[in-house]
């Protein structure tokens, strides 16, 4: 069924949340993932966990919209890496993250379980995902600092029909 609509119920609001966090996980860069992990471990000691599915490399496609609202089409594959696991108190952490980084997908996955445990969520958020997320923000907007200064504003004086 092309174009169906989406009928899927409206995440709810702690959804919607840990979507936010998951993203910001998955969009960090590996080297500030790692600072923040490492500042984390020497403030608290942190939880034991067992893997519910160990790292994992593989492929996923992606997909694209032309024009950014037009119909679906594959745009190519991607390499991704992903796992999950599980805290003590039986709390489930997972994680999504493009390339080939192992670590990146565990760190990420033990930022959402603990982002899941009222003991360590506050304390995760200030440390952790705060951080990541304003780190990315900026990125963004020193990016779009620099497509600014070759953006290119055509004007015309005259139409033909005038």
């Amino acid at each position: 069924m092309r174009n169906a609509p989406d009928i899927r119920p409206a995440p709810k609001p702690d959804e919607r949340l840990r979507a936010d966090w998951l993203r910001v996980l998955a969009l960090a860069e590996s080297d500030e993932l790692d600072r923040a992990m490492r500042a984390l471990a020497d403030s608290a000691e942190l939880p034991a966990y067992r893997w519910v599915r160990s790292p994992e490399i593989g492929m996923t496609m992606v997909q694209g919209r032309a024009g950014g609202t037009g119909a679906r089409f594959n745009l190519g594959e991607m390499t991704v890496t992903r796992c999950a696991l599980s805290l003590p108190e039986g709390v489930v952490g997972i994680a999504y993250v493009q390339g080939r980084s192992a670590r990146h997908a565990e760190q990420a996955a033990l930022v959402d379980a603990l982002m899941q445990s009222p003991a360590w969520h506050a304390r995760v958020r200030e440390s952790v995902v705060a951080p990541l997320a304003a780190s990315r923000a900026a990125r963004r907007a020193r990016h779009a600092a620099d497509v600014s200064r070759t953006r290119v504003d055509f004007f015309t004086l005259s139409r033909g029909d005038e």
